[in-house]
């Protein structure tokens, strides 16, 4: 889990007071090296699409860029995870090639019910994040007049997400045809090639940004269902260590947060800034947009007065009955297998607030961004 190592001279050097001293399979302290602090551990963030050239992890680029992981003794690592394995997330976990993934309900479900022990500690929407795209030219108006349609995916391990939505909606999933078209699923949509296509917020500025020409049928106008989580290997979450050390990740997570919601655009420059390939096809007021999109579906729960990322269990037992119901669960999971609130509660309570709201009034922002603006009415 701890890695690299530098020499006192490179410590010196680069002027890190109480820099570690890391070194594989164990940690020494540099108290006992240097007579400082000790050591940064890694957590290993996977992400669900393949890529991190998103505005989606404005909440993880922040405390990384404004040093909050690093006062927590965090060494936050983001991996880009894989479009083609919609299972990666969590099986990276599993065998120990990353610490917390960001799995979809229906993979956390799935893999929880194959043998893959995992749980969620934060749910980052405690409501529905995706939508359906479709061509602008579509007679569609509601998503129940997706019955028999066809439905563009970027895997088939996507099915387990759209499935429960249909259901929701009152459409058996056997009636629609699934389109398996990798990278260019919304492409498949926008040029006619699919009636449908699975989309996210965040997603819909940065498709707009790359020239797709779509419109949307919105989850959160017609789904109660929960979204993507953070999730950790089950048998960690019985290690005090391991409690401690998410807990802290988690706290850089809310400071994060509290950053965006004081000032939004400054948080859109940092995690823009961090993004070269997406700076290539997204202009900044269609990054701040993306962000937006997201940002206020991250607060979902903090809105309602349940904190950052709470697992709202009402809203996981109605998922998790049509699930079984469904047949992607051979057994109808107890709640308690899948989700805790143990570790989002003592994020909350132990984050700095006051450090990240005063760091985000102090940003100052470039020209480009500081020509944004943030739409009328934005809460978070």
């Amino acid at each position: 889990m701890y890695e690299g190592t530098m020499s006192r001279r490179e410590v010196l050097k680069r002027g890190v007071a109480g820099a570690a001293v890391l070194s594989a399979g164990s940690l020494l302290s540099v108290e006992r090296a240097f007579g400082q602090s000790s050591a940064l551990q890694t957590v290993r963030w996977i992400s669900p699409r393949g890529t991190l050239q998103v505005m989606d992890d404005f909440n993880l680029w922040v405390p990384i860029k404004m040093g909050y992981f690093k006062s927590l003794g965090i060494d936050a690592k983001l991996i880009a995870g894989s479009v083609t394995d919609a299972l990666a997330s969590t099986k990276f976990v599993a065998q120990n090639k990353a610490d917390m993934g960001y799995p979809s309900p229906g993979v956390l479900t799935a893999s929880i019910d194959s043998g893959i022990p995992v749980k969620s500690v934060w749910d980052v929407i405690s409501g529905q994040v995706f939508d359906f795209a479709l061509p602008v030219n579509s007679p569609i108006t509601s998503p129940k007049q997706l019955k028999g349609k066809s439905i563009a995916l970027g895997s088939s391990g996507w099915k387990v997400i759209v499935d429960p939505m249909l259901v929701e909606l009152g459409i058996d999933p056997k009636s629609v045809r699934y389109v398996t078209a990798g990278a260019s699923w919304t492409q498949a949509a926008a040029t006619g090639k699919a009636d449908a296509a699975l989309a996210w917020e965040g997603l819909r500025h940065q498709l707009a940004g790359q020239g797709l020409k779509l419109k949307y049928l919105v989850g959160t106008k017609w789904s109660k269902f929960p979204s993507n989580v953070y999730s950790v290997r089950a048998s960690d979450l019985a290690d005090p260590t391991k409690v401690d050390l998410y807990t802290r990740f988690l706290q850089g997570v809310v400071m994060g947060l509290e950053f965006t919601k004081a000032n939004p655009r400054a948080a859109a420059q940092i995690t823009y800034a961090s993004l070269p390939d997406l700076r290539k096809t997204l202009k900044p007021q269609l990054a701040l947009d993306s962000m937006l999109e997201l940002a206020h579906a991250y607060g979902t729960s903090h809105l309602k007065g349940q904190g950052w990322g709470y697992n709202d269990a009402k809203g996981w037992n109605n998922y998790l009955k049509v699930v079984h119901d469904l047949g992607q669960t051979k057994k109808l999971l107890p709640l308690s297998d899948v989700i805790t609130n143990d570790l989002q509660g003592p994020a909350n309570k132990k984050a700095d607030v006051a450090r990240a709201r005063k760091d985000a009034k102090a940003f100052k922002l470039s020209a480009s961004f500081a020509a944004t603006k943030v739409q009328a009415g934005f809460t978070m």
